[in-house]
């Protein structure tokens, strides 16, 4: 492993640490989506710099599907936080 890449692990792994605790602690649903969109997006930006650094795109169908899997995420927590505030 080169050094920039483990300087990478090592800060994205402290921050990965941060928002694992965000989403244990977060008071509301919508704290914990966050979190778990900001995971999600460390995990792609990890998997960006590994490709860059070595000169690949395998991990190209991993980020799409990371990236869907957010973004269909978020819009389940939008329409399932929208639909209990009507009920209120």
């Amino acid at each position: 492993m080169s050094p920039l890449m483990f300087i990478i692990v090592i800060v994205f792994g402290v921050a990965a640490l941060l928002t694992v605790v965000q989403i244990v602690r977060g008071p509301s649903i919508l704290d914990r989506a966050v979190a778990s969109d900001v995971l999600l997006t460390e995990v792609m930006c990890v998997l960006g710099a590994d490709m860059a650094i070595n000169g690949h795109t395998r991990s190209l169908p991993v980020l799409l599907i990371i990236a869907a899997v957010g973004v269909f995420g978020s819009i389940a927590v939008a329409r399932f936080v929208a639909r209990k505030d009507k009920t209120l």
